[in-house]
């Protein structure tokens, strides 16, 4: 009923070219990363056990997966669309460093708006007869890019007549975005539809070969906008079974969703575990180990008591991140210091991981938002890169980084994202 205008800077943000070039280039890595995680059970069973002891939405995740599984893969083309977050770390010699954040391998967002972010930017420097600037700042398309993974699979599915799902909310606050990755796939003569974990429930059937349809339709390819964080209703769980036990491609599949939680992010910063995860590849692991900040555990055990006993004792240097998406759940400061000296002797606190503060740089900007007044702000930004990957069955056909995310946010707000309504979006100007 009501649309408001995405929020966005009013001029592009001054990015280090070195550590946006760096972003770039680790992005395929992450991807095979992300790719073998979804496929070493033993790995996801081992790093998440304590987690599912005590995180509800994990752990009826982890039942599909297992009984998945054990079933046996009906699914034999994988698709991964995800984005690595990452923030420029201020050395005290004043040197920036690329830190990663985290990486969404579900809902990964903002692929269609920012395709449209650098034309305002552009626009705006040329207003300010700014034309030199204007011509430096970077095409970018994630929406084309995300569409060609989705087309990809929809390709090796290998059915002219199969369509493609949205999965989306009863009220989507951010379907331009997702317009704009829709209208790609349209362009390619791809039929998309839009449809809510109640509409798989009540109308979605498998056949003997474990096709899906839905009102009759044949459905091949599943992207979630959704789903990121719990479906409290016991149909949605239903229909996340449904969809898991068909042939469909998921993107992500229920493995795929799992390799992107934070307890899995904490444990790849532990010595060995790259190693063992891809072996052959020294390169690709010295280009994801660069970008690691400090991440720590808070398992029952002598290590989570030292760190808790640290955090509690200095909470400026560290954030305290819950097992969730989607932006706004993390803690800082006297309220990661207050809820960890309440949870340090429960096992609650291994659904939490602890992590070294980033301190960026701030720079100058006005965040135009709708219904929030026009002032100069203190920021700080966040770049994402989007990853693509397509597998058929042990053979990966596509790997590629799909365009960047650049989002800004007043200093004084520590955590948050766009759909948080605290980030908006951003262009990076490469210096």
């Amino acid at each position: 009923q009501v649309v408001n205008y995405a929020p966005f800077t009013l001029l592009p943000s001054t990015v280090p070219r070195v550590l946006f070039e760096q972003a770039y280039a680790v992005q395929q890595d992450f991807n095979l990363l992300v790719d073998a995680i979804s496929q070493n059970k033993e790995f996801l069973e081992k790093t998440l056990a304590s987690t599912i002891k005590v995180d509800d939405f994990t752990a009826r995740l982890f039942r599909i997966y297992t009984q998945v599984l054990e079933e046996g893969l009906a699914q034999t083309v994988f698709l991964g669309i995800n984005r690595s977050d990452y923030m420029f770390d201020c050395g005290l010699d004043g040197t920036a460093a690329l830190r990663q954040i985290e990486i969404n391998t579900i809902a990964a967002s903002f692929g269609g708006l920012t395709s449209r972010t650098a034309d305002v930017h552009r626009l705006v420097l040329k207003v300010l007869g700014k034309t030199e600037e204007a011509s430096r700042l970077l095409p970018n398309n994630p929406a084309k890019g995300l569409a060609s993974g989705i087309a990809k699979a929809w390709e090796l599915y290998g059915s002219q007549r199969a369509v493609v799902m949205f999965l989306v909310e009863d009220v989507q606050r951010n379907i331009f975005d997702q317009r704009c990755v829709e209208n790609e796939l349209w362009n390619r003569n791809i039929r998309v539809v839009r449809k809510r974990f109640r509409d798989v429930f009540e109308q979605g059937s498998l056949d003997a070969s474990r096709r899906l349809f839905i009102a009759e339709q044949t459905f091949c390819v599943f992207f979630f906008s959704h789903g990121v964080v719990a479906p409290l209703l016991p149909q949605n769980w239903e229909a996340r079974l449904l969809l898991e036990r068909s042939r469909a491609v998921k993107c992500p599949d229920i493995a795929t969703q799992l390799a992107g939680t934070k307890k899995v992010q904490q444990e790849l910063s532990r010595p060995g575990t790259l190693e063992k995860l891809l072996p052959g590849h020294p390169e690709a692991i010295a280009r994801i180990r660069a970008t690691f900040a400090g991440l720590y555990s808070l398992d029952e055990g002598e290590e989570g008591d030292r760190i808790a006993a640290t955090a509690i004792a200095d909470p400026d240097r560290f954030v305290l991140k819950p097992q969730r998406e989607g932006g706004g759940n993390n803690l800082y400061g006297e309220e990661l210091r207050e809820v960890l000296e309440k949870i340090k002797d429960s096992p609650e606190r291994t659904s939490y991981i602890l992590m070294d503060k980033i301190k960026p740089q701030p720079a100058l900007n006005y965040l135009l938002r709708a219904h929030s007044p026009l002032q100069m702000s203190e920021c700080i930004s966040e770049l994402g890169i989007f990853g693509v990957y397509v597998r058929q069955g042990q053979e990966l056909v596509l790997n590629q980084a799909a365009g960047h995310l650049l989002r800004t946010k007043a200093i004084e707000h520590a955590d948050g994202g766009v759909a948080a309504g605290v980030a908006v979006l951003d262009t990076p100007y490469l210096v």
